[in-house]
């Protein structure tokens, strides 16, 4: 395998949106332009079988894609921010409108209403309003995280976010899919960006869902037989380079190995609670099938 330690400059076009619609741990926001460069310039469909905050699927803004994640709630926003993007708006109104004077009260009980009868609205709310960005479930599927100490952004900041986003995810299909269905749709010349829970650093976070690193090596090979390209992010080095995330990947899956600076660690900022976070920098692997 190459191991690149240099991306060139994003092409034109594959520049990320202003600010995120989406707080999501884990999120690409910052480097999804060094990503989205790797792409072959000449792929027929782009699919993202774990789309999370959506970073790379808007930076990438393809003509025709496929995005899919096993969360229901998380698909739910996605589609409406395509279909009926008023509805996300005035439903996030209503909650800001009480969080204003009562941010943790109005919090709680849209996290309530949320784990009662998880739904897209209200998680859309709590991403933005929780801890650090940083939504967390418990293993029965309920959110877990605290509000946050900043202020969520205001319903007319919102507005704008969804309507800029609206325009690059406009040609994509969501679903609400096992990422192993969604891979399976990638035939010739599709390009397929995996971004799965990491296996090293993200068990508190995704307690709700079962995810095994051996089915996706099984649905990476499965891409590359049909002719699709696949990259993956996945864990790199951790504590500012002093820990290397040893994770057995197939011989020969891979043809290319990049290394992206993260910067800080979302998870660990929630972790220390304001503690010292030198050393704590993050660094991805990307990894390419050809």
């Amino acid at each position: 395998m190459t191991i690149v330690t240099e991306l060139q400059p994003a092409l034109f076009g594959h520049t990320p949106p202003r600010s995120q619609f989406l707080k999501w741990v884990g999120n690409k926001h910052r480097y999804a332009g060094e990503i989205a460069n790797c792409l072959p310039a000449d792929h027929r469909r782009y699919i993202e079988p774990f789309v999370g905050s959506g970073s790379v699927l808007a930076t990438v803004a393809p003509d025709a894609g496929l995005a899919g994640d096993a969360l229901g709630p998380l698909i739910e926003i996605w589609t409406l921010l395509k279909v009926n993007p008023d509805a996300l708006i005035e439903h996030y109104r209503q909650l800001w409108g009480q969080y204003v004077s009562r941010p943790r009260e109005a919090y709680e009980q849209a996290r309530d209403s949320y784990n009662a009868h998880p739904n897209g609205p209200d998680l859309l709310f709590l991403c933005r309003s929780c801890y650090g960005g940083i939504v967390r479930f418990t293993r029965a599927g309920t959110m877990s995280t605290p509000v946050g100490p900043h202020r969520a952004i205001s319903p007319e900041s919102l507005a704008e976010r969804v309507f800029t986003w609206r325009r690059r995810v406009s040609n994509t299909d969501f679903v609400c899919a096992d990422f192993e269905e969604t891979m399976g749709t990638a035939g010739l010349n599709d390009v397929v960006y995996c971004d799965p829970p990491y296996v090293h650093t993200q068990r508190i976070l995704y307690g709700a869902q079962e995810f095994l690193v051996e089915r996706l090596w099984q649905a990476i090979e499965g891409c590359r037989s049909r002719g699709a390209k696949v990259l993956l992010s996945l864990d790199g080095m951790k504590k500012s380079g002093r820990v290397y995330a040893d994770i057995a990947i197939p011989d020969g899956l891979f043809e290319r190995e990049i290394m992206i600076d993260c910067g800080g660690s979302m998870l660990r900022r929630f972790q220390k609670r304001g503690e010292d976070m030198r050393g704590e920098r993050v660094h991805d692997r990307l990894l390419l099938t050809w």
